[in-house]
């Protein structure tokens, strides 16, 4: 398996990036200590979205939504069905895609990860005779970098399932952490002048800090099948590994960014190119929880990656062509342009 493979180091200041069903920061014991946790699906909606505005060259065309009907009848009226055909048979696509909500018929049960490609083709095939089924199978997302790269899985019918060629961990912080409680208040202006002046609403939520280890690992040769992006140019395929590559650094979680605005950039980034092998984290390197010893957790925490690192080389031999983001002359697009060489 050829890979490309990123260990990224990135603190955060007092935010809940990734809350939990009471709203709380998402957290998880490693190592026997409680640690900050970011999930992979909160770091792979950031990073998906941010591509999409930012790169819209790039090709992370997909969509994701339970009001699929309505994109149906549009492709299939498009391609020339009467308007009773093409609805009765976008209510058949979208049995094979998912459930009906049985209180919304334009609604299915959980959302749909599509390309406009797929939807496009899918009416076509239709229209030519095709049965919705055969239809959706024939279909490919292969105009949807993100589609390809996140992965799509459909439990009403797996032969439409696509495996995603990267792999993301969740985040965790490389030292402990405890959530915090943070007591707030609302003061009212009408009247401020009054005796009995003061707070409209008071209220508490928990927020954390912490510098966390993350890692990403993309399949390269999963990414060049047919089954992905194989029929795109060897240079479009680097375009949009390019645009994920920036996006999966810079992008951060929106929650609460108004009231706890948590933008930063990574500390460092280790990438690694393997023409085989397997993805490994390094996340063993912080089993042990960092200590603050007066120097922070981030420069800590980068010392016991690299030592960790060592380790695993000495015994199980190199592990790829290694490149710091902070050592690489030319910043972030030589780091990219040295993992992108073939």
């Amino acid at each position: 398996m050829k890979l490309i493979e990123l260990h990224i180091l990135q603190s955060f200041p007092v935010s809940c990036l990734n809350r939990d069903d009471v709203g709380s920061p998402k957290s998880a014991v490693f190592g026997g200590v409680p640690r900050a946790r970011i999930s992979s699906q909160c770091l792979k909606r950031a990073s998906r979205v941010l591509a999409q505005t930012t790169w819209p060259e790039a090709k992370f065309t997909g969509i994701r939504t339970r009001f699929i009907n309505e994109r149906f009848i549009e492709a299939l009226l498009a391609a020339g069905l009467p308007e009773k055909e093409a609805k009765d048979k976008a209510k058949e696509l979208c049995e094979v895609y998912g459930t009906i909500d049985p209180k919304n018929e334009f609604k299915i049960k959980t959302p749909l990860f599509i390309s406009p490609n797929e939807i496009e083709t899918v009416a076509n095939l239709i229209k030519e005779g095709k049965k919705p089924k055969a239809a959706s199978q024939k279909a490919s997302p292969s105009d949807s970098a993100d589609i390809c790269l996140f992965g799509r899985m459909i439990a009403n019918d797996p032969t439409i399932n696509v495996e995603g060629a990267g792999m993301f961990s969740h985040a965790l912080s490389t030292h402990k952490t405890n959530n915090e409680v943070d007591f707030f208040s609302a003061v009212g202006d009408h009247r401020k002048d009054a005796e009995d002046a003061g707070a409209d609403h008071i209220g508490s939520l928990e927020f954390n800090s912490a510098t966390y280890y993350r890692y990403i690992a993309i399949n390269l040769d999963l990414l060049e099948a047919p089954s992905h992006l194989g029929g795109l140019s060897s240079d479009e395929r680097k375009a949009i590994l390019r645009a994920f590559i920036q996006s999966s650094l810079t992008s951060v979680p929106n929650a609460r960014k108004n009231s706890m605005n948590a933008g930063t950039l990574p500390h460092e980034v280790l990438g690694i190119r393997k023409d085989k092998g397997q993805p490994l984290q390094l996340i063993n390197a912080f089993e042990e929880p960092v200590k603050n010893t007066g120097k922070g957790f981030a420069s800590t925490s980068l010392e016991k990656m690299k030592e960790h690192l060592s380790s695993i080389e000495k015994v199980w031999g190199p592990q790829g062509d290694k490149h710091y983001l902070t050592q690489t002359e030319g910043g972030l697009d030589a780091f990219i342009d040295a993992l992108l060489q073939d």
